[in-house]
């Protein structure tokens, strides 16, 4: 049955059957995550330091479309279309892309998702798949901040095209500049990220994703962090959270 009390959907259905195929080794209720937040608020940089603390793994949809991107593969096309202005990719895609990764035996114990789910339909698809397996969203993990910020934020980003990590020429500068602290490749700006594809992302965001927090504050699951802040206090507010949630009965 989906969130709203009606029949479960088809997309519902392939999620659980997908969470369903065979897989060795016996489903136990891992610490699920959701970051759900704007472009900008460090959504990534922050749930992949969570996500090492906790040591489960980080699942960045993005990067998981930018690795289809790069392949050329069908999914790979299609999303690049999308993302290409910003907009999000079709969400019987991105539900097939991110639930076959969340079988692979190293998600049993838990995950960080970063960029899933970005509708409704995705999170009541994600619901439906966890149910099949025994698993359960532990906590939302809602990073606000204003339009502003992040888009001072996102104007200032520059990623490493070899393994991923991110710096901000405010609030992250690499030890070099423009070279990746971890491998010394020459950091790039996405293409993704002009200042129009930008405002069109908060815009989406706006649109799209802001219900799925309606959709998990009825459940008691959201925590709200203020993402402003300085990266240290940021990630002292998340593992505060998560402190909290272990020590609940």
């Amino acid at each position: 049955m989906s969130h709203y009390g009606q029949q479960p959907t088809a997309i519902e259905d392939e999620g659980s059957a997908i969470m369903r195929e065979p897989a060795t080794g016996a489903a136990r209720a891992g610490l699920n995550i959701i970051m759900i937040g704007p472009p900008g608020a460090g959504k990534g940089t922050q749930s992949r330091a969570l996500a090492a603390q906790l040591k489960i793994p980080y699942v960045p949809t993005g990067d998981l479309f930018r690795n289809e991107i790069a392949a050329g593969t069908p999914v790979g096309l299609e999303a690049r279309r999308y993302m290409d202005r910003g907009d999000l990719v079709p969400d019987g895609t991105t539900i097939r892309m991110v639930l076959e990764r969340l079988r692979q035996p190293d998600c049993r114990m838990g995950v960080v998702l970063d960029g899933f789910p970005r509708s409704v339909a995705q999170a009541e698809a994600l619901d439906a798949a966890w149910a099949a397996v025994g698993q359960t969203v532990s906590v939302v993990l809602h990073m606000k901040a204003r339009a502003d910020v992040v888009l001072t934020r996102m104007s200032n980003r520059w990623v490493c095209p070899k393994d991923g990590a991110v710096y901000n020429k405010i609030t992250k500068k690499p030890r070099l500049d423009n070279i990746c602290d971890l491998c010394s490749t020459a950091l790039v700006q996405r293409p993704d990220e002009t200042s129009e594809t930008q405002r069109v992302r908060l815009e989406v965001y706006d649109r799209d994703t802001a219900p799925i927090l309606r959709f998990y504050e009825q459940r008691g699951l959201t925590r709200t962090i203020d993402a402003e802040r300085s990266m240290a206090e940021v990630s002292s507010a998340l593992q505060g959270a998560i402190e909290q949630l272990q020590r609940a009965p």
